[in-house]
């Protein structure tokens, strides 16, 4: 009996070594889908251009930090790729609510927000409403925040 319990402690174990180590990496600088793609494959550019959510084309693709970048056309992931800086989202695509919270959320490319020429992503609407009642206070906090969120 004795070894059926070390045959099946081991696996638990290593399982729950794993998920505690894990969590003491840094996150990555861009979120990213499982696929890889930034912004659920939203046009970063067309936020600035057209003014809403548009999703991108598996035509127009670019890497950069990476992750796979996708644009609604030629001229938008050019743009990007001359400033990316520019058009990439702040916090790495990450919840901006989130960061200014300490927590590096996953975004909903439909809930976003230009402030100052930049671009801010949220968890979600409902989130989004609660961010935007003090955006530049959450920005202030995300921003001190955010550099020991990469680091931890």
């Amino acid at each position: 009996m004795p070894n059926i319990k070390k045959i099946l402690l081991w696996p638990l174990a290593f399982l729950l070594s794993f998920f505690i180590s894990s969590s003491a990496y840094a996150i990555d600088p861009i979120h990213s889908n499982l696929f890889g793609s930034a912004i659920d494959g939203y046009d970063p550019v067309a936020y600035f251009k057209d003014n809403k959510a548009v999703e991108g084309d598996n035509d127009f693709v670019h890497e950069w930090n990476g992750a796979k970048w996708y644009f609604s056309s030629e001229e938008n992931k050019q743009d990007f790729i001359a400033d990316p800086e520019k058009y990439a989202p702040q916090y790495g695509g990450y919840c901006a609510w989130a960061v200014a919270q300490g927590s590096a959320v996953k975004t909903d490319p439909e809930a976003w927000h230009i402030e100052d020429g930049k671009l801010y992503l949220n968890y979600d609407k409902n989130v989004q409403a609660q961010w935007s009642q003090d955006i530049l206070g959450n920005i202030k906090a995300a921003d001190a925040k955010w550099p020991a969120l990469l680091a931890e």
